[in-house]
């Protein structure tokens, strides 16, 4: 099995949950589909979802909840 990384499309304010009272959209050992959502980019008030581009397993998320990230930043690594 490879490790790959799944990356940041845009920068701004990542977020692992929907919305602050409900939980992650993944987490470290979940097993994740082509299309996934793993989370969100707030640019400027407008969220922007973040999908999994390849099938496998969250080996550890590399950006927390509320992180600044740029584009291309890491966000999350798995397990294809």
């Amino acid at each position: 099995m490879a490790t790959e990384q799944i990356l940041s499309p845009l920068p701004g304010t990542f977020y692992r949950r929907p919305a602050p009272d409900q939980p992650s959209f993944k987490e470290d050992g979940d097993t994740i589909a082509v299309g996934d959502v793993i989370g969100l980019v707030e640019v400027m008030k407008s969220f922007h979802e973040v999908t999994a581009d390849k099938a496998g397993t969250v080996v550890k998320f590399l950006a927390e909840n509320e992180d600044a990230i740029m584009a291309g930043n890491p966000l999350v690594e798995i397990e294809t």
